[in-house]
């Protein structure tokens, strides 16, 4: 997504129930948030609309307005958690925070919804589909500090193995952490050396059960 949401759609996101998130709207309305990443279509009947953690995040907005100076530019689009590496600088302000742990709260609620038996301590179907930046927000949300251009910090990334993301971390202790982070958010995770370089790294997968 490059552009923030249209006035429309704005309300239907501000008229979501503020618990669940699920959303009220017209068929046209509901498919461009999910289209957006926004919201998504619970599997399940009645197949009701909800928002997604980006959703979330937006409400919020919607609800708080922020002071100027932490508006992000209209450019910035939805919120999208730090996988580290990325060319703008850190930004690890009050605003930045907020934003996280909204997201976060809206993951959660997220996993009662859609998990068996409204479970919240292993992770669900759009983290399974969205692996880097479920993880990235797990570790972001915990306290973690992503990788610059330069420099320490996590950096999460896709591997060729099905629903597996590889965490590096220069910092034995802090690669650590991010392991046990990532197990209490609900990821099964092993510790492994690069071949080449003898760097350890991190496989971290959605937990099933």
């Amino acid at each position: 997504m490059t552009r923030p949401p249209t006035a429309a759609q704005r309300r239907v996101i501000d008229a979501a129930d503020p618990v669940t998130g699920r959303l009220r709207g017209t068929q046209s309305q509901l498919a461009a948030l999910v289209k957006r990443g926004l919201a998504f279509r619970h599997p399940r009947p009645p197949h009701d609309h909800f928002l997604t953690p980006e959703g979330h995040r937006v409400r919020q907005g919607v609800l708080e307005t922020p002071e100027p100076a932490a508006q992000a530019p209209a450019s910035a689009g939805v919120f999208a958690a730090r996988v580290g590496g990325e060319e703008a600088p850190v930004d690890a302000g009050p605003a930045r925070r907020r934003e996280v742990h909204s997201a976060w709260q809206g993951l959660l609620e997220l996993r009662r919804m859609t998990n068996p038996g409204g479970a919240t301590d292993r992770p669900c179907g759009w983290e399974r589909t969205h692996l880097v930046r479920a993880a990235a927000l797990a570790l972001e949300a915990a306290g973690h500090a992503p990788a610059g251009q330069e420099g320490g910090g996590y950096r999460v990334r896709e591997t060729p193995q099905p629903e597996a993301v590889a965490v590096h971390e220069p910092d034995g202790e802090a690669l650590r952490a991010c392991a046990a982070t990532l197990e209490g958010a609900g990821w099964q995770v092993s510790e492994h050396r690069e071949p080449r370089s003898g760097g350890r790294y991190l496989l971290a997968s959605p937990r099933r059960a």
